[in-house]
């Protein structure tokens, strides 16, 4: 269940390579799968000692200017917490070109 929704659409010419350096990072303990162009990342309910009502998925869509981020968290601490943590990872990989634009809506 998935009542809190955020999307951004991050303005680059590197989205696929974000994409894929960001699934790659979370794979080592998160259920992940992805390709060039398509990513998704699950985070457990209770990750981090969280106790949130469900398990979160986030999406990662590349297109040739621009990464579309989609988050579907089961609480509003939760959604909040995954626009942090996506924000600082992808600045974190885009380091050429941080901070990056974050519109959540």
């Amino acid at each position: 269940m998935t009542d809190h929704t955020a999307t951004a659409i991050v303005a680059t010419a590197h989205a696929s390579r974000y994409l894929q350096q960001l699934c790659k990072h979370w794979q080592h303990n998160l259920t992940v799968a992805f390709d060039a162009n398509h990513g998704t990342v699950a985070f457990p309910r209770d990750a981090r000692g969280a106790d949130h009502p469900g398990d979160a998925l986030v999406t990662f869509d590349a297109a040739d200017d621009a990464l579309t981020v989609r988050i579907d968290a089961t609480s509003t601490e939760q959604l909040a917490g995954l626009e942090g943590a996506v924000a600082r990872h992808l600045d974190r990989f885009a380091f050429r070109e941080a901070p990056l634009g974050f519109d959540w809506r």
